[in-house]
């Protein structure tokens, strides 16, 4: 097992910590990390993509997980595959969707591990149908604060507690998961274009669960009576019987966006809010009105900022347009019902000419049983802007209001900033949270900088 000192951030590069990073390759490995642990306690990590601080843990130990790789086990019969839980979605979508089969979830990003995947409870675009990853994981195995390893099973408060639990409640090491019979991993896709926010809401529900993999793209530099205009897009498994072999040789091959790549050839120093407009008015401008028909591979459809060096691109751009590095995201939702509350919102980050590199809005169904999950029904956005913007911090505040104030919340595993009153009152269950953390791990085993900061 490697051992070294290391200072660590989430995705976003704010707010670095320094912490003792163990790499265990067997479970007892990890087992003698949580029992040696210091008086600043222990947490797992997985490929830190968590955007803010959830996978930090300041002047204590961190499991980095992705040691753990095996996948152990796929019964085609039953549709599960259990794995080590430093497996990544990345690698699953490359093994499974070949044998006919499709992860349960698919998140944001593929470069996410099956343990962070779970203590985030995460969820994809087809959320309305299949809800979160909660609702698919058959059984896990969880190392807790007395080193013990306890085989954790759906409906009872511990695994409730641990599905999006952000590793606090102990180290995920393993998971069984129901998967998704496909007759293909290619993605048919549909895209078309909305002229307001009024028209975008729309068309989302005007379409059905026909194809139901549904997100868009808002545009939050459009203001007047553009504001929230933006390009719906929806995909669904297509069957590879019915495609013609030229077909099928185009949708392996991944795909660029004019945008992306208008985007990325901007100058350092230039994506500010003039800029930010300019390639968001290319990106709507190239969309199609209506177009139906197109392949996409899986990460093509799902993990296009996966591609390469698009995103760390423009972490450098922020960087020498601000004189300092780092990405805040800001994701909250909204329930059905409170459509003008997600309008003033949208309204408000236009208003501030905020110069967004994300801005994506999809559905959500029903509830996950995760006491601190993040989906309800409801509409969500995710914005992503630069922390040096001035001001930022007490503008997201003022968002956060005006997301309490309609019953909404903001998620806690992509979180950077909230304030622990804030995360209180968004999160109904966090008592229920730390009692049964109290009584499990009396003495803090499993601690991060953000339980520190928000009080979990």
């Amino acid at each position: 097992m490697s051992v070294d000192t290391v200072s660590l951030t989430g995705w976003g590069r704010t707010a670095p910590t320094t912490a003792v990073r163990f790499r265990p390759r067997t479970y007892a490995e990890a087992a003698a990390v949580v029992r040696g642990r210091g008086p600043r306690g222990a947490l797992a990590r997985g490929l830190g993509r968590a955007p803010g601080d959830a996978a930090q843990n300041a002047g204590g130990s961190v499991l980095d997980m992705t040691g753990l790789d095996r996948i152990r086990a796929l019964d085609e019969v039953a549709g599960t595959v259990r794995c080590d839980a430093g497996v990544s979605l990345e690698r699953l979508l490359r093994v499974l969707p070949p044998r006919g089969w499709f992860p349960p979830v698919v998140p944001g990003t593929g470069r996410i591990t099956v343990g962070g995947a779970i203590g985030s409870d995460v969820h994809g675009l087809d959320h309305p149908a299949a809800g979160s990853l909660a609702r698919h994981v058959v059984a896990l195995e969880l190392l807790t604060a007395d080193g013990e390893v306890r085989t954790v099973a759906p409906g009872t408060a511990l695994f409730d507690a641990t599905a999006g639990g952000l590793g606090l409640t102990g180290v995920i090491l393993s998971a069984t998961l129901r998967l998704k019979r496909v007759a293909t991993g290619l993605i048919s896709v549909s895209t078309e274009r909305a002229r307001d926010l009024d028209d975008l809401l729309a068309r989302f529900t005007s379409g059905g669960d026909r194809m139901p993999y549904t997100s868009a793209w808002v545009d939050l530099s459009a203001r007047g009576r553009a504001a929230g205009r933006g390009v719906l897009t929806r995909g669904e498994h297509a069957p590879l019987a019915v495609l013609p072999a030229h077909a099928r040789r185009t949708a392996t091959r991944r795909q660029r966006e004019p945008w992306a790549a208008a985007l990325s050839a901007l100058p350092g120093g230039l994506l500010g809010p003039a800029a930010a407009a300019l390639a968001d008015e290319v990106r709507y401008r190239s969309a199609p009105r209506a177009r139906s028909g197109e392949l996409r591979t899986p990460a093509a459809f799902f993990h296009p900022l996966d591609a390469a060096p698009a995103a760390d691109r423009l972490h450098r751009l922020y960087a020498l347009s601000t004189g300092r590095s780092g990405l805040v995201r800001y994701r909250f939702t909204v329930g059905y019902g409170q459509e003008e509350a997600l309008g003033r919102v949208v309204r408000r980050i236009a208003a501030r000419r905020c110069p967004a590199l994300r801005a994506g809005l999809q559905r959500f169904g029903a509830a996950s049983p995760g006491w601190l999950s993040f989906p309800a029904p409801g509409w969500a956005l995710t914005v992503e802007l630069p922390a040096a913007l001035p001001g930022l911090g007490r503008f997201l505040d003022g968002l956060d209001a005006e997301v309490a104030a309609a019953g909404g919340r903001v998620c806690l595993a992509q979180d950077s900033r909230m304030r622990p009153e804030t995360a209180a009152a968004m999160y109904p269950r966090l008592p229920e949270f730390r009692q049964l953390r109290a009584e499990l791990d009396p003495t803090g085993a499993f601690r991060s900088d953000l339980a520190r900061r928000l009080d979990l």
